[in-house]
């Protein structure tokens, strides 16, 4: 399953910007799909997951400025990320889980300047 991540680039604190994730093709069994970062330096973080039933997490840094979902074609998850902030300067993976295996996105530079 190989994962295409769109959607990054360079916006001002304050801004929004929308992140894509999409297996092609019709896979089927695709469970939990969700949005990692990393930062320079840092370790990879979760940002949110979203299972196939719509059960969202998220972390405590993003509450109330970014919504993950996941429209009826299963296979692709969005980020809509607002009121963004330059510590959410990072490298952004999106991850499936199918059938006890996971898959990465190549990941989406996400730039926020102050």
């Amino acid at each position: 399953v190989q994962l295409q991540a769109s959607g990054g680039g360079l916006v001002q604190a304050g801004g929004s910007l929308r992140l894509s994730c999409a297996a092609p093709g019709k896979i089927f069994g695709i469970n939990t799909m969700g949005w990692y970062r990393q930062a320079p330096g840092k370790q990879r973080e979760l940002v949110a997951t979203i299972t196939a039933n719509g059960i969202t997490n998220y972390a405590d840094s993003v509450v109330g400025r970014f919504t993950i979902s996941r429209p009826n074609v299963r296979t692709t998850v969005y980020l809509q990320m607002n009121s963004l902030l330059p510590e959410d300067t990072a490298v952004y993976y999106c991850k499936a889980d199918r059938l006890g295996d996971e898959y990465w996105g190549q990941g989406a530079q996400v730039t926020v300047s102050s």
